[in-house]
């Protein structure tokens, strides 16, 4: 069983940076056109060339892909669910007191 195991982890990886590469949007791909690092790493796959080669200078930065995404923010950091909260108040912020 140990004697596949190389065999595996190179077709994981080449699964990986195949999988990779075609979700990646075209306008953030590193070097070659997409279709190009395609070729690349479905030729030179099983001697780990396409992938690494994609994984290395393919790949777009993780500050490229993190600039574009919006994070999730806690609903008690965000401005703009605070300011709804106070649109909903029936108060308007107003403390009535005890009626009497």
């Amino acid at each position: 069983m140990l004697r596949y195991l190389p065999f595996l982890l190179i077709l994981a990886l080449w699964i990986y940076a195949f999988i990779d590469c075609l979700n990646t949007p075209e306008n953030e791909v590193r070097g070659l056109p997409k279709l190009a690092w395609v070729f690349i790493i479905l030729l030179f796959g099983e001697v780990l060339v396409g992938p690494v080669a994609w994984l290395v200078a393919g790949r777009p930065k993780a500050a490229a892909r993190a600039a574009g995404e919006r994070r999730w923010v806690a609903p008690d950091d965000n401005p703009e669910f605070l300011r709804s909260l106070k649109k909903d108040d029936p108060d308007d912020g107003k403390d009535a007191g005890p009626q009497r």
